[in-house]
């Protein structure tokens, strides 16, 4: 028998692991991460979701809602590792906590469902992992409910992820008598008692050695197809040694070709050392992934993780405490001191380092100093927001920034008592600073403050925060979604003449444009063309009569009147334009004249088209009774939804279907009610569709 206090004995740590427990909502992240925390000696104390008592759900709003709405960091020491770990939240309105958890990391554990397999937000938080090519394993979580099966889990890994899993695990027991697994590298089992913190190891039991064997030698054919040196040894020995399977294992990890699956149930404290063991060997460290990336005077520059290089970090937190403004940072290179002058280039200024801090969700440990590879907080930064860049004087750098996707929802916010407009105005300020995918903004005809975010539930717990944290009674509006704008018929050959003379130097500039329809697939023929995505703009103008300078302000100029479309004044996308002829002036031309040019004749161009209203769409999966499922259908319909797919579930229905985001506000309850508090659903954001005439004539009417 091996006891966790014997295998987290009190050694330092000579490496690190920097690491996200990725998973859907409820699938079990923040009790995994409690239980690690629980068995490397980082708690005295399990903690429990449904009691309140975890230590990465600290936030009342967290404990009081029982689901993870804030990324929190955690530290503890297994095996002679440092493990930084980042319990990230489940749920789709707070996926961009997700985004900058994942651009500081190096590897993850993605937790699933036993009973549910991959659902729709575990493949969002994939797929954003596959975007930062970040190492994972997998673990098959809750294996001790009912209708729990880890084949099926593994199916869906399979079908959903697109890619090989590799099970190195056999559960001993089912449902309610899951009690170990067996070890497939070692060909050993593992059984923990009920409430023990240890488990026994053992020979694998003889009714299943004949089964473990079988899959033994799946695994071994399944890595000997994606590894040449385990395929060699294969071919000549016809079976692998642990060694060679386990160093096959963590290049395939490394290089994100296949996926190591484990199992257990958290909640039983069953499986969570094997998992750590895996962690440990299969997932990088800061030496294993590729020195980070930045840019000094448009020259791409390199960092290793390396403690004596020039300090490099990013800011991927920011977080207003009681005792201070807490910045956290992704230490890539070089040492940092408490007392240390860094360099913000972004905002360029520089700022003393005060505190520096390993962290343990809300409570803290002080430090002297950070090196390459830790994640920290610090004390002191008074400006830097998350995705800055925080480097030494003497060797500036720009890191590439977590992406911030654009908010889809909004709704007007006021004091309710004049005296606190003020209060309120720095309150949301404080909001925007530390969740950059909330946007505060004056609607310019109304004058109302208007917080936009992810979805109903981001704003929610927003608004809840100002009233908790700051103590502001606030009313609030209905939400409204952000809807977009897009050409369905262009126009040719639009003229602008802009011409203007006061006194002294004028100006003049003359264009000509054509605007369509985006074709995304359709690549610029021709000419000039610059993009980002949903707007193309090329110039197909011969001869010098509109020079470079003048071409790159017409398209500024452009880009400038896509903050604005004619039906309603939403954001304009989807759209190609192309200059195609002009004219200049000796004297009076110029990059503003052009500009200007450019700005009014696309705002032209787009009244003269026939526009299209876009809104947001997500996909809806929701989980009923099988005696609702006709009326959860028919109030889906009715919410202009359109359903893609059911699946029948052990006396329950599994219904997807695309449904548009404005229709879903309240929809939480009316499912509730459908289904006698049965009923769950989850969303995921698929993109923008067009909206039909009637509802768009509604829109823009209102």
């Amino acid at each position: 028998m091996r006891t966790t206090l014997q295998r987290q004995a009190g050694n330092p740590p000579t490496a690190v692991r920097n690491l996200g427990i990725l998973a859907h909502v409820d699938a079990g992240k923040t009790t995994v991460t409690e239980r690690i925390l629980y068995l490397t000696g980082a708690t005295h104390k399990r903690g429990e979701v449904h009691d309140g008592t975890t230590v990465t759900d600290f936030d009342p709003q967290e404990r009081d809602r029982g689901i993870t709405i804030f990324a929190a960091a955690v530290s503890c020491v297994w095996d002679g590792h440092r493990i930084n770990l980042i319990d990230t939240p489940g749920h789709v309105d707070f996926s961009d906590e997700v985004e900058r958890s994942l651009r500081v990391l190096d590897g993850a554990i993605a937790v699933f469902d036993a009973v549910a397999g991959v659902e729709p937000q575990s493949e969002s938080v994939w797929r954003q992992a596959d975007r930062h090519a970040v190492p994972r394993i997998a673990f098959v979580n809750k294996l001790d409910r009912a209708g729990a099966d880890l084949d099926t889990a593994v199916e869906s890994i399979r079908e959903r992820l697109h890619i090989v899993p590799l099970v190195v695990q056999l559960p001993i027991g089912q449902e309610d008598g899951f009690s170990g697994v067996v070890d497939l590298l070692r060909m050993r089992s593992l059984v923990w008692g009920t409430g023990s913190d240890t488990y026994e190891e053992g020979p694998v039991p003889d009714d299943l050695r004949e089964e473990a064997l079988r899959r033994r030698g799946l695994l071994e054919e399944a890595v000997a197809e994606l590894h040449p040196v385990a395929l060699e040894e294969f071919c000549g020995e016809g079976t692998l040694s642990a060694a060679t399977l386990m160093a096959a294992l963590r290049d395939l990890t490394l290089g994100g070709e296949a996926v190591v699956v484990l199992c257990g149930s958290a909640y039983r404290n069953c499986g969570i050392e094997p998992l750590l063991e895996a962690a440990v060997a299969y997932l990088p460290s800061p030496q294993d992934v590729p020195a980070v990336r930045g840019t000094h005077d448009g020259t791409v520059q390199q960092r290793a993780a390396d403690p004596d290089e020039p300090f490099a970090a990013l800011v991927f937190k920011v977080t207003s405490t009681a005792t201070g403004r807490l910045t956290y940072l992704r230490v890539y290179a070089g040492t940092l001191r408490k007392g240390d002058i860094v360099l913000d280039p972004g905002a360029r200024r520089s700022e003393r380092i005060g505190r520096i801090l390993r962290v343990q969700a809300d409570r803290h440990a002080e430090v002297d100093h950070a090196v390459a590879g830790d994640i920290v907080a610090v004390i002191g930064m008074k400006t830097a927001r998350a995705g800055a860049t925080l480097c030494a004087p003497g060797a500036p750098l720009v890191l590439e920034p977590p992406t911030v996707a654009d908010p889809v929802v909004s709704v007007a916010v006021e004091a309710r008592s004049s005296l606190d407009t003020d209060r309120l105005a720095a309150a949301l300020a404080r909001l925007a600073e530390e969740d950059p995918s909330l946007v505060v903004r004056t609607d310019p005809e109304t004058g109302q403050t208007l917080l936009s975010g992810m979805g109903e539930l981001h704003l929610e717990v927003a608004v809840e925060k100002v009233r908790r944290a700051y103590g502001l009674a606030v009313g609030v509006g209905r939400p409204q979604v952000a809807y977009r704008e897009t050409v369905a018929r262009g126009v040719s050959g639009l003229v602008h003449r802009h011409v203007k003379q006061d006194g002294g130097a004028g100006q003049f500039a003359h264009v000509v444009l054509d605007v369509a329809a985006l074709d995304p697939s359709a690549e610029p023929a021709g000419g000039n063309a610059a993009g980002a995505g949903d707007f193309v703009f090329r110039s197909t103008v011969t001869g010098g009569r509109v020079p470079q300078e003048y071409i790159r302000a017409v398209e500024a100029g452009c880009r400038d009147a896509l903050a604005e479309g004619p039906l309603g004044g939403h954001p304009v996308t989807g759209l190609r334009v192309t200059l195609t002829d002009g004219a200049t002036h000796p004297k009076d031309s110029s990059e503003m004249a052009f500009r200007t040019a450019g700005r009014f004749a696309l705002r032209e161009a787009l009244r003269a088209s026939e526009m299209a209203l876009l809104e947001p769409v997500v996909e809806v999966t929701a989980t009923v009774p099988d005696d609702a499922v006709g009326g959860v259908l028919g109030d889906l319909a009715a919410r202009r939804g359109r359903v893609s797919g059911q699946v029948a579930r052990a006396g329950t229905a599994v219904l997807t279907a695309t449904v548009p985001l404005a229709e879903l506000f309240g929809y939480a309850s009316r499912l509730r009610s459908r289904t006698q508090g049965r009923g769950t659903f989850t969303t995921r954001a698929t993109g923008y569709a067009a909206v039909p005439t009637a509802v768009s004539e509604q829109v823009s009417a209102g």
